[in-house]
Formats: C-alpha cells, structure tokens, sequence
C-alpha cells in the first residue's frame, strides 16, 4: 500500500497589498487540512511580487508560523512586539483573541523566499492572550545524517527539540534538505502532510516533484531518497476535530463567534491596541 494518500499542487494567489504567492492548503484541490489551516510558498526575485508586503491586518482564533529560506520580513504587532525574520528564521505568533500585525518586507531587491503556515487552535485557547516568538536559523536545531540536514522547528527527533511547541497537538515540522537517502520516522499523528518545495525524490519509491503536496499515511515510516538534492517541509499534528468557521483572518467555530470578531474589529476592540 502506497504511503501516499493523495497529490495536491497549489494555486496562485495574491494576498497582502499584492503580494504573489502559492496557496498550498485552502484553495479549492486541498481545503483545511486540522488542524493545518492554510499552507503559503511565497518565492519571487522581482520585487514587484513582494515589495508591498502585509500591512496592518488583524487574526483571531489560530497561530501564525513565517518560516524564511531567502530574504528579509519585518513584523510589527498591536502587543508591541517587532522582530525580523532573515534566512533559515521562525516567527511563531498565536493571536488567540486578538491582534493586529504588519509583516514587510526588508529588501528591495534579491529573492524573497519563505512560507506561512496557518496552524488552528481549538476552542478553549481561541480567546487566550497572544504571544509571539522570533527564533533566528542559530536557534533552529540541526541533525545531520550523511549529506542530509533536517532543520527541526517544531517537536522532537534524535534529543532535539523544535523551538516551536503547540502543547496537545503534537505538532511536528521540519525542512529537510536531502542529499541521498534518509529514513523519518513515523510519530504516529493522525495527520502527516509533505511539502516538495524543491527539487525531485522518492518517497518509499515513488516519485515526487517539487510542488507537490502530499496526503501521507500516519503509521508508516517515510524513505527519502534524491541523488541531485531536494527540499521538503514535513508537517504532522494531532487534528482537533472541532468545526471550523472561517472569514478571511479570522478562525472561530461558529458563525455567530466570526460575527463578534468582525465587530470586535471594527469597534477597535478586537486587540488590546489596534495601533501599530
């Protein structure tokens, strides 16, 4: 039996003041994938793709995670947090019951390259206090084996630990860049997504190519193998199966809930200081 449930490619998309992009999970192919809510690849060498960036926007009820592979973004929030995220670095920012955040770019030129991960929260924590992290490439732990790197952001492998932590979801994520053959175990969450965002590999065998997303099978250990190079980003999470009510950046569990969001915003309520 195939270790791969399904094939997914994403769609372009714009978001932002503008910004192109490649929207992986939540498009029409691949809705929500709990408790993954949306998957963003934003990689352009033409700063008219980025430059205008993500003004001032608000969230509710879920976690952001801006992991970077080329480039410069800016954050700024309502809390008063700022930081920029460079090369190999991770923000992670639960907005939880509200914030407003601006992420800019800090370059004029050169690649921009990067995801967004839109990661849920169930309902007991959607209206907790925000939080932010900035955790720069040093704090990323490594492990090497052979000509293999796997970057560990979130969960546990080989006495590493992500700096990322999701408590209850068991939320695992790491970039992998592959060099030859590499075995990843299985952790056992119910979901296990993959990401090929470059290059070519097998997966158990099978043919995979960049841009590909892929459904996995939750109990099977994962053999990587490519002779050229590839990267992949590895995500797995325990989902919380809760309904999902979802208005642009806001994720509640009822209609009546996205309501008071949208209200809260409009009245200036939504965060403790809607001002940048």
């Amino acid at each position: 039996m195939s270790v791969i449930k399904s094939r997914h490619r994403g769609m372009p998309a714009q978001d932002g003041a503008g910004v192109k992009l490649t929207r992986v999970i939540n498009q029409p192919g691949l809705r929500h994938q709990d408790p993954f809510l949306m998957l963003d690849e934003f990689r352009s060498d033409n700063p008219d793709d980025y430059i205008a960036g993500f003004p001032p926007h608000p969230h509710r009820g879920f976690c952001t995670l801006t992991y970077m592979l080329a480039g410069t973004m800016e954050h700024k929030d309502s809390v008063g947090n700022t930081g920029e995220v460079e090369a190999g670095g991770v923000q992670w920012m639960k907005a939880a019951k509200g914030i407003i955040h601006a992420e800019m770019p800090k370059q004029v030129e050169g690649l921009m390259w990067g995801f967004q991960l839109w990661v849920n929260l169930p309902a007991s924590e959607k209206m907790s206090d925000p939080e932010w992290f900035d955790f720069p490439s040093a704090k990323i732990p490594e492990v090497q084996a052979g000509n293999t790197t796997l970057r560990l952001i979130a969960g546990n492998y080989a006495q590493e630990t992500g700096p990322v932590s999701l408590p209850g979801r068991d939320f695992f994520m790491a970039d992998v860049k592959l060099h030859g053959e590499f075995e990843l175990k299985s952790q056992q969450q119910e979901k296990r997504l993959a990401y090929v965002y470059e290059g070519e590999l097998e997966l158990n065998g099978e043919a995979v190519s960049r841009g590909e997303l892929l459904q996995l099978d939750s109990s099977t250990d994962l053999a990587l193998k490519s002779d050229a190079g590839a990267g992949v980003i590895v995500l797995a999470a325990k989902p919380i199966n809760e309904p999902i009510a979802q208005y642009g950046p806001f994720v509640m569990n009822t209609s009546e809930e996205l309501d008071v969001a949208i209200k809260d915003y409009q009245s200036g309520t939504l965060a403790a200081n809607q001002k940048l």
